[in-house]
């Protein structure tokens, strides 16, 4: 069996497959291959691959605020989905919000994406925002934290 290989989205060909996954999963914030560079500088950005098959990608938002806050969002393309690769992408962008100092995970979700809903709350994600973005006001969004995160060390 080939196993999922998780990469950082390096170079334009790694940040098309990055934005193909993300304009597929959130088709209201589709974004452009320029936004995609400019949210690389700021995020860090992964792609997962089962062979050469792209399988899904995951964006880590450094921790913020008092709370320490990271961002941890997987996304994973429907075909691909149920067979645990959601799981294994989202360990790689905890680990790697671990390393950024992370002291509380949390994730972004549209409303209208039952799946990434259902992923998150299997998982232990409890809702503690929902807005509606101002470029699409027929869209709402989550901002769901993980009660389960624990600061290693702690």
């Amino acid at each position: 069996m080939t196993e999922l290989r998780i990469v950082p989205a390096d170079g334009d060909a790694m940040l098309r497959d990055w934005r193909h996954v993300h304009n597929v999963i959130v088709p209201p914030d589709e974004l452009s291959l320029d936004e995609v560079r400019e949210r690389g500088g700021r995020h860090q950005l992964r792609n997962a691959y089962l062979g050469d098959a792209l399988v899904g990608c995951s964006t880590v938002r450094p921790p913020q605020g008092d709370e320490g806050a990271a961002t941890v969002i997987a996304r994973v393309l429907p075909e691909y989905r149920g067979r645990g690769f959601g799981a294994t992408l989202y360990e790689d962008g905890l680990a790697h919000a671990r390393v950024l100092g992370a002291r509380e995970i949390r994730t972004v979700i549209l409303t209208a994406n039952e799946d990434g809903l259902r992923f998150a709350e299997k998982r232990g994600f409890v809702e503690v925002d929902r807005y509606v973005a101002p470029e699409d006001e027929n869209e709402v969004w989550l901002t769901l934290r993980w009660a389960g995160f624990e600061v290693s060390g702690a």
